[in-house]
């Protein structure tokens, strides 16, 4: 048994179906990229720009020493 469609002219041509593809993936394609450029490390340049500006604490002296020091590995020692 054949059902009749109460729409008759839904189907779509195969343009259509890649037109539709192309727009859904262009569409994640550029969220995705998105994501990415927002998550990535900040660039040297970008971190240095903003320590020589004058709203910035100066960093020299023991503290600053003490502090930088403990920034390299990202892991943390404790004295046994």
């Amino acid at each position: 048994m054949h059902s009749v469609s109460p729409y008759p002219h839904t189907a779509l041509a195969a343009w259509q179906l890649a037109l539709i593809a192309i727009v859904a993936l262009g569409g994640v394609a550029a969220w995705l990229g998105a994501v990415f450029y927002a998550a990535r490390e900040p660039r040297s340049r970008d971190h240095a720009a903003a320590s020589h500006s004058p709203a910035a604490p100066a960093t020299t002296g023991p503290a600053a020493a003490t502090s930088a020091a403990g920034h390299g590995s990202g892991h943390h020692q404790h004295a046994a």
